[in-house]
């Protein structure tokens, strides 16, 4: 147990804190309301400012989001519009491409036909050239065949006997001698 000294000193220090708490009030009370009143307006400007503040840049994130959700929906649009286009053109190129290889297909084929044509015409002018130059190749080797016969015959009749070869070139001989005395008439 306490002493009864120790029991009451807690409670005098309970008056004489409350005795400085009025003594306080008295001395600085009428300030210290005044103060507690303007830190409250004080809080309720800042809070007022927050609040306007929040509002303003509440604002303008929607604002900024809204632009730049209209941009992105504005490139989306233009990069369709690119696609469609280039698709388009692709589309259209590719198109023209079968065209160009149908139409190189047709001139391959009327070309080929054309040459199959001319090598065929061709081969008939050189067969018939082969044959007329055939056909006039045997008519001159009748006509030389022919021609020698002629002429061998024509030596046989007119050719020299060999003993009057013999005289004409014993004769010959004397002459380019000098020996041959010809007889005086």
């Amino acid at each position: 147990m306490a002493s009864p000294g120790e029991a009451r000193l807690p409670n005098s220090t309970d008056k004489e804190g409350a005795n400085v708490d009025k003594i306080r009030d008295i001395l600085f009370g009428s300030q210290m309301r005044d103060y507690e009143k303007r830190f409250a307006r004080l809080e309720e400007n800042i809070n007022k400012a927050l609040d306007v503040l929040r509002d303003d840049l509440t604002k303008r994130i929607e604002t900024l989001s809204s632009f730049v959700q209209k941009e992105v929906e504005s490139l989306g649009q233009r990069i369709k519009t690119e696609k469609a286009e280039r698709g388009e053109g692709a589309k259209e190129l590719a198109q023209e491409l079968k065209d160009a290889s149908k139409a190189l297909e047709k001139k391959i084929a009327g070309l080929d036909e054309q040459l199959s044509d001319s090598q065929s015409e061709l081969r008939a002018k050189i067969l018939e050239h082969a044959k007329n130059f055939a056909g006039e190749v045997e008519r001159l080797r009748r006509e030389a065949d022919a021609a020698l016969d002629r002429e061998v015959q024509g030596l046989r009749h007119d050719k020299t006997d060999r003993a009057a070869l013999a005289d004409l070139f014993a004769e010959l001989s004397l002459r380019l001698k000098d020996n041959f005395n010809l007889p005086h008439e």
